[in-house]
């Protein structure tokens, strides 16, 4: 029964540890480490510790192979979990570069996206006449109604018949003043009430025909692509079009999904949507576009995240066993050599230290390669997904960013201690004279 309630404490112990350790920011994590630096240095019990670890870490290299097991599983479980990981980092700093704070989105009441807005001719008049936008040098409101519309396009590298859906949005010449990040990069902007386009960078990339020149069939009606823009965010993945033209071929009439409007300074932004509350004429949402994309990402963010993380502890979980066996393993091989130690006045504490440390920095060589590998591979690769709240796909970089990697790092430090806290104890806790007996 003491045994049992002594496992069952050190279960306790466990999980509360390695909650905490989740949490816990890197300075903190510093501090422990030079903590136990002080304490190896400068204690006895510490020194002992220092001496066994020493010994074990002399030895790996006739344990290359066991060794190796730990590194190259602990190594595998971080670089999948921080790809994975900055996979929603990527499409989150995608969308988060989409917005700013000084430009407002208005759309129809209760509406969670544009896609589900509609804003009829009369909303958009009083809209665009609301005190606080800004106004170019003609004194015109820099306000700009559009429309987004799904459009169907053959991909790049697939069949005639493999198609994907890219986002068209129907806009004016507003637009380019109120999204100043958008450049075109290659050929020219559209001409008003024609059947032109310009095409996102990252839509060309993953849709064919979109090169200028070129002619791609958008609902009944042929249109030409005459220049490609960039961004650096979410508008790179779309095809932009004159909004009437747009809305005449989808059969939209004079309504519009959304008003985009520059406003003053950010500090207009809430007298802005006060006046826009206030008219009785209208039921819109207003919100910066910063906090609107910042919504449109939480979402698939929280998707991935939850996928990268499941992908990990199940991984995870199949390195802590391999970690457990191996020192379980090197325990045994060194059963006589702990039992000498402790007969010349070793406690159990400092063999405990001894092994766990062991175990954490072969953890720790593995998520540093880990770490390094994910970095080297994933950083910077293209990806693309249907994006929350539009219609068409999102295409965006992954991002491994340091944070990412810090967090691989404990989750290979979390492993390591959970490999060696166990096999530890029993070498702490075995008995001097049965472990000489037995070899």
């Amino acid at each position: 029964m003491k045994k049992f309630l002594i496992n069952l404490s050190l279960l306790i112990a466990l999980a509360v540890a390695l909650a905490i350790w989740v949490k816990l920011p890197w300075p903190a994590v510093v501090v422990l480490a030079a903590l136990g630096a002080l304490w190896m240095a400068f204690t006895r019990r510490g020194r002992q510790a220092a001496s066994v670890t020493g010994v074990g870490v002399s030895t790996l290299r006739q344990r290359l192979g066991s060794s190796a097991v730990i590194v190259i599983g602990i190594a595998g479980v971080v670089g999948v979990l921080v790809a994975l990981l900055a996979m929603g980092e990527g499409y989150s700093q995608t969308l988060l570069k989409t917005g700013n704070a000084d430009t407002a989105m208005v759309m129809r009441g209760a509406s969670a996206s544009e896609v589900m807005s509609v804003l009829d001719h009369d909303s958009i008049v009083q809209v665009v006449q609301t005190p606080g936008i800004a106004r170019d040098a003609k004194g015109q409101p820099l306000a700009s109604p559009e429309l987004v519309v799904a459009a169907n396009l053959p991909l790049k590298g697939g069949s005639a018949d493999d198609e994907g859906s890219v986002q068209l949005r129907g806009v004016g010449d507003e637009a380019w003043a109120v999204r100043p990040q958008v450049k075109i990069v290659e050929g020219r902007k559209f001409n008003p009430g024609m059947r032109e386009l310009d095409v996102g960078k990252g839509a060309a990339q993953q849709f064919a025909g979109l090169v200028p020149g070129h002619q791609v069939r958008l609902g009944s009606q042929l249109w030409t692509v005459v220049g490609v823009f960039a961004s650096g965010d979410a508008m790179d993945s779309e095809v932009w079009g004159d909004a009437n033209v747009v809305a005449d071929t989808y059969r939209r009439g004079s309504s519009r999904a959304s008003v985009v409007a520059k406003l003053a300074n950010p500090q207009a932004f809430d007298a802005f949507k006060a006046a826009l509350a206030a008219n009785p004429q209208l039921k819109v949402d207003t919100d910066t576009t910063l906090a609107y994309y910042a919504k449109q990402s939480e979402g698939m963010t929280t998707v991935i995240r939850i996928m990268g993380i499941t992908v990990g502890l199940i991984m995870a979980i199949g390195a802590m066993f391999g970690a457990l066996n191996t020192m379980f393993a090197a325990v045994a091989t060194r059963a006589r050599e702990i039992a000498t130690l402790r007969a010349i006045g070793f406690r159990g504490l400092p063999v405990v230290v001894a092994v766990m440390l062991e175990t954490m920095l072969l953890a720790l060589l593995g998520g540093v390669i880990g770490g390094a590998l994910a970095w080297l591979i994933f950083n910077g690769y293209g990806a693309s997904t249907l994006a929350a709240g539009t219609v068409g796909k999102l295409s965006f970089q992954l991002a491994v960013t340091p944070k990412l990697l810090w967090t691989g790092l404990k989750w290979a430090l979390a492993i390591g201690f959970v490999g060696g806290l166990f096999p530890a104890v029993r070498a702490a806790r075995l008995p001097v004279t049965t472990a000489l007996r037995e070899l």
